[in-house]
């Protein structure tokens, strides 16, 4: 999915901490890559709180989700911060903690950095078994 040629400049930022121009996707998908949320936020849009917007856009899914079933356990990698998440997404729906939980992701190793692996982009998955979603995001360069 590119965009970011008929994005306006309006529409971009720029990442200090990452050093990109243009827009954020931030996508919630399962663990097969059937999407579930997508937001996008300028790049200079911190990534908890492109997550907290994600998450606040779908508030109907997570009201909708009945208490007695397990807790959705989103897989974050180390860019974010569940404790300021936990306090943000309590503001917004103070129920959500019930029905969701965070999870650092182990940080990948160096091997496999090598290999040319890591922890991908940002992105929410959630397994059939489990309920997991795993929290990635991308940066999209624009002009």
């Amino acid at each position: 999915m590119k965009n970011t040629c008929n994005a306006s400049a309006m529409s971009k930022g720029f990442c200090h901490y990452k050093c990109t121009n243009g827009i954020k996707r931030h996508l919630a998908v399962d663990t097969l890559g059937l999407p579930f949320f997508t937001h996008c936020t300028k790049a200079n849009v911190s990534d908890d709180q492109g997550l907290i917007e994600l998450l606040s856009n779908n508030l109907d899914y997570f009201r909708a989700k009945p208490v007695n079933i397990p807790k959705i356990t989103i897989l974050l990698d180390h860019g974010y911060h569940p404790d300021k998440l936990t306090i943000e997404l309590q503001k917004v729906y103070p129920q959500i903690m019930t029905k969701i939980r965070f999870q650092l992701a182990p940080k990948p190793s160096k091997a496999a950095k090598l290999a040319g692996g890591s922890f991908p982009r940002q992105t929410l998955r959630k397994s059939s078994t489990r309920e997991n979603w795993i929290c990635t995001r991308s940066h999209s360069v624009g002009d």
